[in-house]
């Protein structure tokens, strides 16, 4: 099982992912990449939430 320090930081690396992801799409006029990058930075802040709450719960 991650920790919540890990899931913070896999969330940041999806949330970064995805805006790139996200730009590019844009920038290339895909709009297939454009909302996978879109789906990324919401799966970076779900992933956030959760070594967030693991933190909160450790305590």
């Amino acid at each position: 099982m991650t920790n919540g320090k890990t899931d913070k930081l896999k969330g940041s690396a999806n949330k970064a992912a995805g805006k790139v992801k996200e730009a590019t799409g844009k920038a290339t006029g895909s709009t297939e990449t454009e909302l996978k990058g879109k789906a990324q930075q919401a799966k970076g802040e779900l992933q956030k939430g959760k070594g967030e709450v693991k933190d909160k719960l450790k305590k």
